[in-house]
């Protein structure tokens, strides 16, 4: 066999058939009718002096020469889109594909936005965003990066790249009707006595009657704990949050989700010197040698867009939380 007998429509040609089981199906992927797909590869087969398929009028399937073509071919093929990506690039032209997770709330509400703009200044670039309460294996399942609300610490360090994108907090919050009827707790364990409404996210299944809050006093920075209980907890933040809007308790929830409601008083700040800690966003993204040009000009756009805590209620400076 002659490597050099092998050109780039010829290792796109193998691996159609192979993934696809038949000439039919391959002559499909590729766009072309059986008859292209039949004469294309008894030419490269009589090229290599190999036979790369066993064919009958039942059955294709791989020899193992054709086994040892497709072995190489699909990173062979990466290879040629990413220089030609980086070749792109080097024009100032972004191209490719961004592969990114998020979680729901944030993914769609202030992530979504920034990444249209980002693509609509970067027309040939295309953007794919998963939304997910779960992290998936970012590495090996190909995607460039996450913007996550959690710390990352089920992996070594060095396995990872982060960056810190925004602070943010998550803050206590009730509706005024909820304060008027039930009264507002003055201390982190009046709440106790209260409806709590949990938000059982990023995959928890634990069922337990109690949960517990952490908060972190803003000016000493000193940390109170409580067992929080209550008839209403959901997996859905924002069904969290409207419960909460609709008077039925207390809540945790994070700044950028509930700053518009407590800028115009349908929820009100309870114990506005605590916040739960470790609620900033951070980009999260397997380690690599050399980073696209594309992700890097991406995560500094986000850290632009977000520098400034666009969800933050101007009102909030006044009570010193942050």
């Amino acid at each position: 066999m002659n490597p050099s007998s092998l050109e780039r429509s010829d290792l796109e040609l193998v691996l159609a058939i192979r993934d696809q089981g038949s000439l039919a199906g391959a002559a499909a992927t590729l766009d072309v009718v059986p008859s292209v797909i039949t004469k294309r590869l008894g030419a490269l087969e009589g090229r290599l002096g190999q036979r790369l398929f066993d064919r009958t009028t039942r059955r294709l399937s791989v020899t193992a020469e054709g086994e040892a073509v497709c072995l190489h071919a699909r990173a062979l093929l990466e290879g040629f889109a990413a220089l030609e990506s980086e070749l792109g690039e080097r024009q100032n032209e972004l191209v490719g594909t961004i592969r990114l997770a998020a979680t729901f709330g944030f993914g769609r509400r202030w992530l979504g936005p920034a990444l249209a703009a980002f693509q609509a200044r970067h027309p040939a670039l295309q953007i794919e965003l998963l939304l997910t309460e779960q992290l998936p294996d970012l590495g090996a399942e190909g995607y460039d990066g996450a913007l996550w609300l959690w710390a990352v610490q089920q992996h070594r360090a060095a396995d990872w790249v982060t960056r810190r994108i925004a602070r943010n907090q998550r803050v206590l919050a009730a509706a005024p009707s909820y304060i008027a009827q039930h009264g507002m707790p003055a201390t982190v364990d009046a709440l106790t006595s209260h409806a709590c409404l949990v938000a059982r996210e990023n995959g928890e299944v634990n069922q337990r009657q109690f949960v517990l809050w952490t908060l972190r006093h803003v000016r000493d920075g000193s940390t109170a704990r409580v067992r929080v209980q209550g008839p209403l907890a959901s997996n859905s933040g924002e069904m969290v949050r409207d419960w909460c809007m609709a008077g039925h308790g207390v809540m945790l929830r994070s700044l950028w989700d509930i700053a518009p409601q407590l800028a115009s008083g349908e929820l009100v700040r309870v114990l506005p010197q605590y916040t739960m800690p470790d609620a900033d966003i951070h980009w999260v993204a397997p380690w690599r040698p050399k980073t696209p040009r594309r992700v890097r000009l991406l995560v500094d756009h986000l850290a632009e867009q977000f520098r400034g805590e666009p969800w933050k209620p101007a009102k909030t400076g006044k009570t010193g939380a942050r």
